[in-house]
C-alpha cells in the first residue's frame, strides 16, 4: 500500500480535506463530506499526520437480480432497440382498465374507440427511427401469480389479434401524445354492454375485459418511449352519438387505468436477449461477475436489474500504519469506459447506491441520518474526456474499518429510478490502468502527547 504522507506543518495547505469542528494552527476548515468526526482535545493536542491514499484495493464486480418489481414503475415503457453490449433489449405495458362512468344513453350510437398516450418525455435509443407499436387484449385476469407484485420478468396471456396498431416517428420532447385506433367490434361490444346496463360496476367489466397490453411490433432498430399513467393524458376513449332535435352530438366516455384498485393492475415487461458472453454467466442473483472475467469493466442496466458492485476488503490494513487513526475523507472515482455512451445512450447525473449481503439481497439504501447517498457525475474536464462519478463514502468505510458493519456486505450502483428506465451503462473497473475505479482516503494519524 503506498502512502502519500504529510506531517503537521503542511496543515494549512489541505486543510479542506479534514472534517475538524475546530481551528487549528489559525486555519479556517469547513465541514466536508458529511462525516460525523469531531475533533477533541486529545486530537488537537496531538502530533497529527495526514495521508493521501488511493492504492487500497477495490474490488468491482457486475451481479444481477433474478426479478425487480416494475408495476410500482412510474411509466409506461415501450420499444425496443439492439444494444452492442446488452443484447435486444425489449419493453412491453400491461394495464387494467375501467370506465370513468357505465351509463350511455339508450338512443346513443356507436362511432369508434381509440387510445391515446401521452409521451412522459422520456425515451432511450434514436428517435428518429420509426417505432412501431401493437395492442392486444389481455385475455386473463390481470393479477400477479404471487404476492401482490408484478415483476419485470411476470408473463400476461394475450390475444393474437391486434386490437390496433400504429408505425410512428416518437417525439417524446415535442409532441404531446400518440392515437391508435381500435377494432369497431371491441369497441361496439364495449358500448352495448355499457348502453344495454350489462356492465354496470368495475368488477362486471373486469370480467369481461381483462385489460390491454402495449407490445412493441418487432423491429429492433427503434427506441424505447415511455408514455404517462396519467389518466388525464392515457386513456381508452370510446366515442359516440346522440340525436337532438337538429343534429348528432358526439360524445365519448374514457376508460382509464385502474387507479382504484391497490396495488394497481399494472406492470412493464422489460427483457434483454443475447447480450455479450459474460453477462450471459449472470445466471442467478447470487452469482458475480469479476471485472476481470468482462473485459475490466462493470455494467449496470436498471429495468433488467444488472448492477455494478464494489466491495472494499482491505480497510482493516489501515492499522498498519503505527498510531491511533481516523477516517476523514473518502471518494470512490468511476470512469464511463469511453465510446460507451452518446446522446441517445446517455450517462444519468447520478446513480442511487444500496447495500447488499453477501448473497446480493437488496438491504438499504447507502445514507447517513437518513439522508441517501449517491454517486454524481463530474463533468468539470468533460472537454478533455474526463468524466467520473464521484461517490463519497467517508462514513461507510468507517464503518467497515472499525467493523460495525459485515466485511461482507457490498454496494451495488444503480439509476434512481431503475424500475422505471430501461438505462444503460459501461464503466470502468479494476485492470483499466490509469482509467480504472479507485478509492481515495485522506487518513488522519494522531498520537497523544506525553
Amino acid at each position: 500500500m503506498y502512502l502519500l504522507k504529510h506531517p503537521i506543518h503542511w496543515i494549512c495547505d489541505i486543510l479542506p480535506y479534514l472534517i475538524l469542528a475546530v481551528t487549528l494552527m489559525s486555519c479556517t476548515q469547513e465541514n466536508y463530506n458529511d462525516s460525523e468526526f469531531v475533533a477533541g482535545e486529545t486530537f488537537t493536542d496531538s502530533n497529527i499526520q495526514l495521508y493521501l491514499i488511493d492504492t487500497l484495493s477495490v474490488e468491482t464486480s457486475t451481479m444481477k437480480f433474478d426479478s425487480i418489481i416494475t408495476s410500482e414503475s412510474t411509466r409506461i415503457l415501450v420499444g425496443m432497440y439492439q444494444d452492442s453490449v446488452f443484447g435486444t433489449v425489449s419493453a412491453s405495458s400491461y394495464m387494467q382498465l375501467v370506465p370513468s362512468t357505465y351509463t350511455i344513453g339508450a338512443d346513443a350510437q356507436f362511432d369508434s374507440i381509440v387510445l391515446i398516450a401521452g409521451f412522459d418525455e422520456y425515451y432511450y435509443n434514436d428517435t428518429l427511427q420509426k417505432n412501431a407499436i401493437e395492442i392486444k387484449q389481455i385475455n386473463e385476469r390481470l393479477k400477479p401469480a404471487n404476492g401482490d407484485d408484478f415483476y419485470n420478468t411476470s408473463t400476461i396471456k394475450v390475444n393474437n389479434e391486434n386490437l390496433g396498431a400504429l408505425e410512428y416517428y416518437p417525439r417524446p420532447i415535442s409532441g404531446d401524445s400518440i392515437r391508435i385506433k381500435l377494432l369497431d367490434q371491441y369497441g361496439a361490444d364495449m358500448f352495448t354492454q355499457l348502453q344495454e346496463n350489462n356492465i354496470v360496476n368495475a368488477d362486471e367489466f373486469i370480467d369481461r375485459y381483462n385489460g390491454i397490453a402495449m407490445l412493441p411490433q418487432g423491429n429492433e432498430n427503434e427506441a424505447v418511449i415511455g408514455f404517462t399513467k396519467s389518466t388525464e393524458r392515457t386513456y381508452v376513449r370510446l366515442y359516440y352519438s346522440t340525436p337532438s332535435s337538429e343534429e348528432l352530438i358526439q360524445e365519448y366516455l374514457d376508460i382509464q387505468l385502474n387507479t382504484f384498485t391497490t396495488p394497481i393492475p399494472f406492470f412493464n415487461q422489460i427483457t434483454s436477449s443475447n447480450p455479450i458472453t459474460p453477462l450471459q454467466t449472470l445466471t442467478n442473483s447470487k452469482v458475480n461477475l469479476a471485472s476481470s472475467e468482462s473485459n475490466n469493466q462493470s455494467y449496470i442496466q436498471s429495468g433488467i436489474g444488472i448492477a455494478m458492485r464494489v466491495q472494499f476488503p482491505n480497510m482493516s490494513t489501515l492499522y498498519d500504519i503505527p498510531g491511533n487513526g481516523t477516517i476523514l475523507d473518502g471518494v470512490l472515482k468511476i470512469k464511463p469506459t469511453p465510446l460507451s455512451y452518446n446522446d441517445e445512450l446517455k450517462l444519468s447525473d447520478s446513480l442511487a447506491v444500496y447495500i447488499v449481503d453477501h448473497n446480493n439481497v437488496l438491504t438499504e439504501q447507502l445514507s447517513v441520518s437518513g439522508t441517501g447517498i449517491y454517486a454524481i457525475l463530474n463533468k468539470e474536464n468533460q472537454e478533455f474526456n474526463e468524466i467520473y462519478y464521484e461517490l463519497p463514502l467517508a462514513y461507510y468505510l468507517e464503518e467497515l474499518q472499525v467493523k460495525s458493519r459485515d466485511k461482507d456486505d457490498a454496494l451495488i450502483l444503480l439509476p434512481i429510478d431503475y424500475n422505471s428506465t430501461i438505462d444503460r451503462f459501461v464503466l470502468n473497473a479494476n485492470g483499466n490502468e490509469n482509467n480504472e475505479t479507485i478509492l481515495e482516503l485522506t487518513y488522519a494519524i494522531y498520537d497523544e502527547e506525553e
